[in-house]
């Protein structure tokens, strides 16, 4: 057996940050658009239970600063996705008055989008494609949101999710959560190529 060596180690030096997982850095639109998708297979999906209640979903998205949850039951399949959107709209007020229940005992079931409501990415696909092809597939689909699916040999597995506030902070670009329709203008504007000045 060949003896263990110890390796050798420095001092940390002053200013040095730490590395994120993929989906950090700059991209531009040309940028292949694996860049900008949150890779489950190196960052895990903050998940909750269909029976959490609203504000443990919203307690959950604040703790792990994400502002979606992957909604699965007890063996972990994919139930559907709840945002901060649905959980601070007005769908848990809508769901407490039609129930007649105070809003805090709203379940997260009762505002997710199902999966059966649920447009994805094939992987082979997103491998192809660009960050602007992406920005344009969610403005299409009218969705802050799409989930990337891959084919294994277990079946079909969510692979990683895209998120227009994540393509928008890679790009540079503000993003207006209230507005979304603001938000793909300013995307797409930091898509376009740039003018030539006039003469």
């Amino acid at each position: 057996m060949i003896p263990y060596r110890a390796l050798p180690a420095r001092r940390l030096p002053a200013g040095a940050g730490y590395c994120r997982p993929g989906g950090e850095g700059p991209v531009g639109p040309d940028s292949p658009a694996l860049e900008a998708m949150t890779d489950f297979t190196r960052v895990r999906p903050v998940s909750i239970g269909p029976e959490a209640t609203v504000p443990e979903a919203n307690r959950r998205m604040m703790a792990a600063g994400v502002r979606l949850l992957l909604v699965v039951d007890a063996e972990d399949r994919l139930l559907g996705l709840v945002s901060a959107a649905d959980v601070l709209g007005e769908r848990p007020l809508q769901v407490a008055t039609r129930r007649r229940v105070s809003a805090e005992e709203v379940q997260v079931a009762e505002i997710m989008t199902p999966r059966e409501e649920l447009e994805v990415l094939d992987l082979q696909a997103v491998a192809q494609a660009r960050v602007g092809d992406v920005v344009d597939t969610l403005r299409r689909l009218g969705r802050q949101h799409v989930l990337v699916m891959e084919e294994t040999a277990g079946g079909p597995r969510v692979r990683g999710l895209f998120s227009a506030t994540q393509i928008g902070r890679q790009l540079g670009v503000p993003i207006h959560l209230g507005d979304m329709a603001r938000t793909f203008a300013e995307l797409e504007a930091a898509l376009a190529p740039p003018r030539a000045l006039e003469s």
